[in-house]
């Protein structure tokens, strides 16, 4: 049983994740025109379900499961517009340093997830009907994308998505809207979130579907978050999982070894739990724990856990 079977997936995912996360160009408007009725947090909520009609047409068309809206990628994706405009840029980085994935684990998730961001600047109107109507054309620049150009789009059409998540904030001549997708395939014990470098802890839980089967777990290392200068945020750059990891393998049966003479770690049951030992990094950093599972031996292996956890 090859050790590096599912490293190919690994690679091939982050490989495919740094276009999809590419910043969408600002739509551009005319002068600016203030009006009354000024876009709002009642107007949020019919916002967001629009937008959720429009990836799930997307996806329909696609043969793709339909996405539910998620509370948590909500509140996260709005905080991250909110920093966005008041901050004047667009980056998937915030002004704190932290990426999507670590602003979501933090704020209590433990779901993989990709994010789409996108801006329009020197809008033109900024009531309920302007800003919908703006979003409405974010979001198609999004769907209307070609390869190899075509980051945004194939994360609104990544199969293994379950849910979704819609931020939104606008100023009287800018908007932005932040688009979190997650992948919710399995339950994760409560996990610390602060820790020390070098130490152990338990990682465990169980899938949400029992005919799915664990892959394999991955630790990546990567230093703690930096504010960066403004101007670097004002650069629209591509995001990912960082290079410097640790795999741990499932456990085989006495009689079997993977080709490297080890026999694996991670414990898995019938009924879709998982459990092992996690050996943090030693250097201070932050360490995300990524769950990678399969649906079917003709799928790839994908991740469904991003944890993570601060060390100093």
């Amino acid at each position: 049983m090859p050790s590096d079977q599912f490293a190919i997936d690994r690679r091939s995912f982050i490989k495919a994740a740094a276009p999809f996360v590419l910043a969408a160009p600002a739509v551009i408007r005319g002068q600016v025109l203030i009006e009354r009725g000024r876009f709002g947090p009642d107007d949020v909520p019919l916002a967001r379900q629009q937008l959720l009609e429009m990836v799930n047409a997307e996806r329909r068309q696609h043969g793709l499961p339909h996405l539910e809206l998620d509370d948590l990628a909500c509140r996260v994706a709005a905080d991250h517009a909110l920093d966005m405009i008041e901050g004047q840029f667009l980056s998937h980085w915030g002004r704190d340093g932290r990426k999507p994935y670590q602003r979501y684990s933090f704020a209590g998730g433990t779901d993989a997830i990709q994010e789409n961001a996108s801006s329009a600047d020197n809008v033109s109107s900024i009531t309920p009907a302007g800003v919908e109507q703006s979003l409405f054309e974010m979001h198609q620049s999004m769907i209307d994308e070609v390869p190899p150009n075509d980051g945004h789009r194939r994360t609104i059409l990544f199969p293994y998505h379950t849910h979704v998540g819609f931020g939104i904030a606008a100023k009287p001549d800018r908007i932005r809207l932040d688009e979190i997708y997650v992948s919710r395939y399995a339950e994760v014990a409560p996990v610390e979130r602060v820790g020390r470098p070098a130490t152990r802890i338990r990682f465990k839980g169980k899938l949400l579907d029992r005919k799915h089967w664990v892959q394999a777990i991955y630790v990546y290392h990567e230093p703690l978050p930096v504010p960066p200068p403004i101007e670097w945020l004002r650069i629209p750059r591509s995001y990912g999982l960082p290079d410097t990891f640790a795999s741990l393998l499932p456990r085989l049966p006495s009689d079997y070894l993977y080709v490297d003479g080890s026999q694996g770690v991670i414990e898995t049951g019938d009924k879709g739990t998982f459990r092992t030992r996690v050996r943090l990094f030693k250097e201070p950093g932050i360490n995300t724990i990524v769950l990678w599972i399969k649906r079917a031996n003709n799928e790839a292996a994908f991740p469904v856990t991003q944890v993570c956890i601060r060390c100093e």
